[in-house]
């Protein structure tokens, strides 16, 4: 018998389960299915918008759309175009019914789980499709569906349950190549964050100014040292490295970051004499604020485990 089993809606950011539909099947696939369902939401930020999962009697279907996924899982007959339909009454409902603003500042699983209600009902009615009367939608979904089918995702791509597992490069129409090793994304960027940014960039600037004057002022006396050149041109590289370590996810990000200050700190120790205490302070000041910056600014990949 064909029929819709379960849905969640999850936040896509970090895999946070938003609302589910009450699930007492504790068969060996639908365990199995579950373990795909939390493997998918630790993911879904390097998914598609719109994709299937089949995994033998079962399939995964969802859609994500603002910030937030709308999922699904039926036997393996289930019409995608009912299953895709499904999903997109789910989402319509949940945009109406709550603000975008609350879903993206949520704390707690589960904390629109009175959204199960309209899950279950809407699931009754698909279960039983002599009833539905959404004749137009579907046509239009058909279509939608046969201009921009979903991306199918299988089994072995998952890989191992860790959260990081790898995609294949697949074509998919609309979206492109997905890469063998996305890449990781770091959580959205705050008003410090950038404050920090402009600060290394403008530090950066002021020691390619100094550098070239310490240049112009060699060329003229002979008797200039020239390691000041170079600690003028290390202290802007470092503080260009610095933006770039704040901007992307590197390896060990958080040491070169530290390394980064040390070299800034470095550099303003030996121009000492070239400058005053304020802008030496000034200097050491913003290389520290920037590399916190760097270090609260983590990878999304990791979400936690909510059992969904």
């Amino acid at each position: 018998m064909s029929m819709i089993l379960s849905a969640s809606v999850v936040r896509v950011r970090d895999g946070l389960p938003l609302s589910a539909s009450t699930d007492y099947d504790q068969s060996t696939g639908m365990q199995e299915c579950r373990k795909y369902f939390k493997m998918l939401s630790k993911k879904l930020s390097q998914l598609p918008d719109r994709c299937t999962l089949k995994t033998g009697q079962y399939n995964i279907n969802f859609i994500s759309s603002l910030g937030v996924s709308y999922m699904m899982l039926c036997t393996e007959n289930y019409p995608s175009v009912l299953a895709f339909c499904f999903l997109d009454e789910l989402q319509k409902e949940f945009i109406t019914t709550y603000n975008m603003m609350k879903t993206n500042t949520a704390v707690r699983p589960y904390c629109f789980i009175e959204f199960d209600n309209f899950i279950q009902r809407t699931k009754q009615r698909y279960n039983n499709t002599r009833s539905l009367s959404t004749k137009m939608n579907l046509a239009d979904m058909q279509t939608e569906i046969k201009l921009r089918p979903p991306y199918q995702i299988s089994v072995s791509e998952l890989g191992s349950a860790n959260g990081f597992a790898h995609l294949s490069v697949v074509e998919y129409k609309g979206t492109g190549k997905i890469s063998a090793a996305p890449h990781q994304r770091l959580e959205p960027v705050t008003l410090p964050g950038i404050v920090s940014f402009v600060l290394s960039l403008l530090c950066g600037a002021l020691n390619l100014i100094r550098g070239f004057h310490a240049i112009e002022s060699l060329l003229q006396n002979e008797g200039e040292d020239f390691s000041y050149v170079i600690a003028f041109f290390l202290g802007t590289a470092a503080c260009l490295y610095q933006c770039y370590l704040f901007v992307y996810y590197t390896g060990w990000r958080n040491a070169k970051s530290f390394l980064t200050f040390g070299l800034i700190c470095l550099c303003n120790m030996y121009l000492y004499e070239l400058r005053n205490l304020w802008q030496l302070f000034f200097h050491v000041t913003v290389g520290a604020f920037s590399t916190l910056q760097i270090r609260l600014r983590q990878p999304q990949g990791k979400s936690p485990d909510y059992n969904v």
